[in-house]
Formats: structure tokens, C-alpha cells, sequence
């Protein structure tokens, strides 16, 4: 224990040591100036003159610079070092210079600094409510700050360090043993982390007398015994006189009055040396009650007459009278500042309330002067309203006829198909009604000879001609009413539709009515038609209209780039159809020459047509999406690839 004392004592010197060789040598002033600071910092407690006269130097020096952060510096350092040896008026009077510099500038980090330092000044005597008035503000406000700079460093987290410990000693004096315990154990954890040895000495005294109040003498003694060995190391006489102090308490308090005296004795010693005044004031208190309780009032009354001088050093009428007059200057200051801000509040209210005042009229102005624009404008909105209405009847009544001839010209162009799908079912009724005479004169034969057993074969044969008769006629009505219901203009009835067979025979009517204008055209036709699938309510004829004008496109598609006599190019169109999840899905595919990016969201639009003029009225595919979507609550969905082919799908609801 006594090496590390020796050696802690040692590195503490070399460090002083060092700092005055090299002010020993030439530099820049400014460099000077850090460099006193730092011997200053380091005589901050073991040396009070030493620091008064350093810091001295620095305010001159930095002065000529007219450095004023380096000033206040110096101001709060000299006023630590007034506060270390008892002269709590001047001390205080310099930390209020240095916090008005500091504040002039800005400069929160060196605010919070003096505030702590206030803080502990107001500690030393005994007035820990004033204390805790500097503290808790200056521990808020560099709390903030550092939250809001994103700040750790050494020096920072020491601070906050300080602040905890310099809180948690007044609630150690005022009995708040919890309060006092959480904010030093708060400093202790970041002392041992962040290594700040020189708050060991101080918090393990703390501890000290918090274990002797709880009544754990053990502990507070091995707490007391620690904190005056590093008090050693850190070359902090003021501390180590306090850890005497306490350990005298801790013995007296024990019954044991010949170490009370010893460490007492210990406590005044070291302090008289330190030129401690407050210090030397409570351990001759001590000293006194001590002597006084063995009896032995010579010795009480020397201390007694030592302890009276120094509280009269420290609390002089002069000083106490300095010491109010600053605290009611501080106050007046405060006051002030608190004032200027309200009348800063108050001209910013009723600026506030003039610009407020100056909008509204403004606005007022501005909502008459639209007012009579707004009625002007209305009157002018009224009459074009009334003119675009005029234009939109005439307008709808144009497109009304445009969808009519468009239709027209759809059933124009599917004639030639029908006219060819109708053949075949006629040639097959021609035909087998032919065939029909033929059998009936064979029938009459074979009757004549008796021949029962051919008439019956005959009579078979001219049954079976009948039902295909009537099952072609029944196919070209239908093509025929198919016809009628595209050509028709009114709204349809919903019913149920086999979508199977109007798509394979739209398909069909759409291929037959291409070949007719273009006998060189050919394509491969593909069902895949889902023979489950179920009727569907819709409007028979717009269904017709809607594969129509799909099958049309798609062949269209398929033979414009088969003129492009691309090699190997195979035209195809399928149709596919299947249920899914409540719908039925109708899949119309080609081959074709695809529709470009650029055009895809436009193809439903009224009006718009990639084909040449006279080959399209661009209307098709709108009439399409409006006949699915709005017409029957479906869907209809476009993927295509440029050079590729287009796939649209269509979705109808079942029920």
C-alpha cells in the first residue's frame, strides 16, 4: 500500500513536472496558454495558490488575444482555487464572471462546468439547497446536450461524472440515503469504465458514510481506508482531511475516543497544511467536542480558538455581506434576463397580432375582389356550360350513330363469312334432300315387288337424312339469328349462353370472313374448349359482338405479318376456355404481330385504331370493354409482345 502511494504521489509530480519543462522552452503563445491550463487543471486541488497564480497568467495572456473562451476559463479555475481555501465570496464572484463570458458565447460545455463548480462551492458550505439549485439545472442542460450533439467522449462523460457525484453528496448530507446512493453509484460505474481516478477517492468517502449511517461500520471503514489512499495517489489533500474527518466520526461513534482523536487530529493537519480553511473550521470542531468530552479543556480550548479564527476568515461580516450582495446581483441578473424575455415575448405577440391583423384585411380585400371575379366567372362558366352541354347532345348523338354505322359495317364486313358458313349447311340440305327423292322412288319400287324387309332399309336410311336436314337447318338459323342480334341497336335480355359454342362459331364466322376478302389467307384454328363448363346469364348478341370484334383483331393480327413473309411463320389463332373460382375464362391467342408498349394502355380507348384509314373505326375494342366490364361485371385483361402475338382474357362472372 505505501509503494502505491509513493508511486501514485510520483506520477502525479512527474506529470506537473513535465508541464513546467515545457513552458520552459519557446512556443506560441496560444500553445502557452493551453499548456498553463493544463498545469493549472493539475494544481486544481493539491495546490490552491499555485492554480490562483497560474490562472492569473492565463486571463492576462489570453486577454492581450482577446480570447475570451481562454478567460473564463481561467476565471473558473482561480474561482476553484479561492473556493479551496475558504474564500467563498470571491470564488463566487469569479464564477459568475466566467458563466457570463461563457453564456456571451454560447458555449454550453463550459456552462454546465460552472454550474457544477457553483454547485460544489455551495457544498462546501453547507448549503445544499442552493447547491442542488445550480446542479440539477446544469445536470439537465448537459444531459440535453449530449443527447442532441451525440456526444461520449472522455471528457463529456466525465463531466456528467461529477454532476452525479456533486448531487448525489447533497442528498447524502440532507439524509436522502437512496437519492444519494442512485447518483453515486451512477458516477461510480462510469469512474470505473472510463477510469477517472481522481472521483475514486471522493466516492469511496461517500460510500463510507453512507455504510455509517446504515450502521455497517466494517464496510464504511474499509470504504474510509480506500478513499484516503487514493486520496494519496491523486495528491488530493482536501480529500484525504475528509476521509480523516469521516473515519474519526466512524471511530467516535464506536466508543472508541483515543482513534477518534488520533484520525481527528489527522483531519486538522492535513487541512492547516492545504491551507483548507473550511476544511480546518470542521476538523477543529471536531477537535474541540472530542477534548472537551476526555476533559481535557486545554487542548479543547485550542481548537476551539483555531476553529473560531477560520470560520471568521470564512465567514466574515465583509464576506457574508459579499456573499448576499452577489446572491441578490444574481437574482437582479436572472430577473432581467427573465424579463427581457417576456418583453421579447410579449413585442413578438403583438407583432404577431399587427401581421395577423394586416393578413386579414388583405384577405379580406382579396375574397372581395374574388367575389366579383367568382360571379363574373360564373356567369361565363353558366353560358359555356350551357353551349358544351348543347355540344355534348350533338356530340352523343354523333357517337350514337358512329357505334351503329360501326356495328354496320362489322355485320358488312362478317357477310361474306356468313354467306360461306351458311353454304355448308344449305349444300348439306340440297344434298340429302337429293338423296331423300332418290330413296322415296326406290321405297315405291320395293313396295311394288312386296319387299317388306328393303322398304324398312329404305325407310331407315330416309329417317336418318331428315335428322341431318333438320340439324343443318337448325345450324343455318341459327347463324341467321346470330346475324340479326349483331345488327340489332337495342338492349338485350340476359339468359343462359353456352359460351362453348358461340365462341367456336364466332371463331369460325371471323376466319370464313377474312378468306372471303383474301382467298390466299390460311390459319390454324385451336379450341380448347372446357366441355364442363357452364352456362353463363348474359346478353347473347353483345357476347357475339364482343368474340367477334376479338377473332376479327386477332386474324387481322396474324395475316399482317404473314404478308410480311417472315420465313417459317405459321399463322395461328386459338380459343380456350375453362372455370375458375366462380367465373368462366374465355382466352382468345395469336401469333400475330403483337402491340407495341407505347400503345397498349390506349387500345380501349373510343376512337383509337392502329389499322389504315377505312380499315377500322377504332371503336371495337372500346365497345368490347364497356360490353364485358360495365355490361356483364366482368374483367378483360391485355398481354402482348411486340413481334410476338397478343392474348386477351376475358372473365364473366357465372351467376
Amino acid at each position: 500500500m505505501l509503494l502505491s502511494l509513493i508511486l501514485g504521489a510520483q506520477a502525479q509530480r512527474k506529470h506537473i513536472d513535465t508541464l513546467r519543462a515545457a513552458l520552459n522552452k519557446d512556443m506560441d503563445d496560444t500553445v502557452r496558454i493551453n499548456k498553463l491550463l493544463d498545469l493549472s487543471h493539475a494544481y486544481y486541488i493539491s495546490n490552491p495558490d499555485s492554480n490562483i497564480i497560474i490562472s492569473l497568467q492565463i486571463f492576462e495572456l489570453a486577454g492581450k488575444y482577446k480570447l475570451l473562451g481562454k478567460q473564463a476559463r481561467a476565471l473558473n479555475n482561480m474561482a476553484t482555487g479561492y473556493a479551496t481555501l475558504g474564500d467563498y465570496a470571491k470564488s463566487i464572484q469569479m464564477f459568475f464572471k466566467a458563466l457570463r463570458i461563457h453564456e456571451q458565447l454560447n458555449d454550453v460545455p463550459n456552462i454546465a462546468i460552472v454550474y457544477n463548480n457553483l454547485g460544489d462551492t455551495y457544498i462546501r458550505q453547507g448549503d445544499y439547497k442552493k447547491a442542488l439549485s445550480y446542479l440539477l439545472p446544469g445536470h439537465k442542460r448537459w444531459s440535453d446536450y449530449l443527447k442532441t450533439h451525440q456526444l461520449a467522449d472522455h471528457r463529456e462523460a466525465e463531466l456528467m461524472a461529477i454532476f452525479n457525484l456533486n448531487i448525489g453528496e447533497c442528498y447524502l448530507y440532507t439524509n436522502k440515503i437512496d437519492s444519494a446512493n442512485y447518483y453515486l453509484q451512477l458516477c461510480y460505474q462510469d469512474s470505473k469504465e472510463r477510469k477517472f481516478t481522481d472521483l475514486i477517492n471522493n466516492l469511496e468517502r461517500d460510500f463510507g458514510e453512507i455504510e455509517l449511517t446504515r450502521g455497517q461500520t466494517d464496510a464504511a471503514l474499509k470504504y474510509l481506508r480506500d478513499a484516503a489512499k487514493h486520496s494519496i495517489i491523486n495528491d488530493d489533500s482536501q480529500m484525504l482531511s475528509e476521509s480523516y474527518l469521516s473515519t474519526a466520526k466512524l471511530y467516535h461513534q464506536n466508543k472508541q475516543q483515543d482513534s477518534a482523536e488520533y484520525y481527528a487530529q489527522k483531519a486538522f493537519d492535513v487541512a492547516l497544511a492545504g491551507k483548507f480553511e473550511q476544511d480546518v473550521l470542521n476538523a477543529g470542531k471536531v477537535l474541540h467536542t472530542y477534548y472537551d468530552e476526555d476533559g481535557n479543556l486545554a487542548l479543547a480550548y485550542k481548537y476551539y480558538k483555531l476553529a473560531t479564527a477560520a470560520k471568521d476568515s470564512i465567514y466574515s461580516q465583509e464576506r457574508v455581506k459579499q456573499l448576499l450582495s452577489m446572491d441578490f446581483e444574481e437574482k437582479q441578473h436572472q430577473q432581467e434576463i427573465a424579463a427581457a424575455q417576456e418583453q421579447y415575448r410579449d413585442k413578438v405577440r403583438i407583432y404577431a397580432l399587427v401581421a395577423g391583423l394586416i393578413v386579414l384585411l388583405l384577405l379580406l380585400v382579396i375574397f372581395w375582389r374574388n367575389g366579383n371575379q367568382r360571379k363574373a366567372a360564373n356567369r361565363l362558366l353558366q353560358k359555356q356550360k350551357e353551349e358544351i352541354q348543347n355540344t355534348l347532345g350533338e356530340l352523343k348523338n354523333t357517337q350514337d350513330q358512329l357505334v351503329q354505322s360501326a356495328k354496320m359495317a362489322s355485320l358488312g364486313e362478317l357477310t361474306a363469312g356468313i354467306a360461306h358458313e351458311i353454304q355448308n349447311p344449305l349444300n348439306f340440305v340440297n344434298n340429302f334432300s337429293e338423296v331423300s327423292i332418290e330413296l322415296l322412288a326406290e321405297l315405291k319400287d320395293e313396295e311394288k315387288k312386296d319387299n317388306r324387309k328393303e322398304v324398312i332399309a329404305i325407310a331407315g336410311d330416309l329417317t336418318k337424312n331428315l335428322e341431318k336436314i333438320r340439324h343443318h337447318g337448325k345450324r343455318a338459323d341459327a347463324i341467321v339469328k346470330g346475324m340479326l342480334q349483331h345488327s340489332q341497336s337495342g338492349i338485350g335480355k340476359k339468359e343462359p349462353t353456352d359460351i362453348n359454342t358461340l365462341a367456336d362459331e364466332c371463331m369460325r364466322l371471323a376466319y370464313h370472313g377474312l378468306r372471303a376478302k383474301d382467298k390466299s389467307f390460311s390459319a390454324e384454328l385451336v379450341t380448347h374448349l372446357d366441355s364442363g363448363l357452364p352456362k353463363v346469364n348474359v346478353i347473347p348478341q353483345d357476347m357475339v359482338r364482343v368474340m367477334l370484334n376479338l377473332f376479327n383483331n386477332a386474324f387481322y393480327a396474324v395475316n399482317q405479318k404473314l404478308r410480311t413473309g417472315k420465313e417459317g411463320y405459321k399463322p395461328e389463332v386459338s380459343v380456350t376456355t375453362y372455370a375458375e373460382n366462380g367465373s368462366v375464362i374465355i382466352n382468345v391467342k395469336d401469333n400475330g404481330a403483337g402491340i407495341p408498349d407505347a400503345i397498349k394502355e390506349k387500345i380501349m380507348q373510343p376512337f383509337f385504331t392502329t389499322k389504315p384509314t377505312g380499315e377500322g373505326t377504332g371503336l371495337g375494342l372500346s365497345l368490347t370493354y364497356d360490353m364485358v366490364v360495365k355490361g356483364h361485371g366482368g374483367s378483360i385483361q391485355v398481354n402482348s409482345k411486340e413481334g410476338e402475338g397478343s392474348e386477351f382474357i376475358i372473365q364473366l362472372p357465372v351467376s
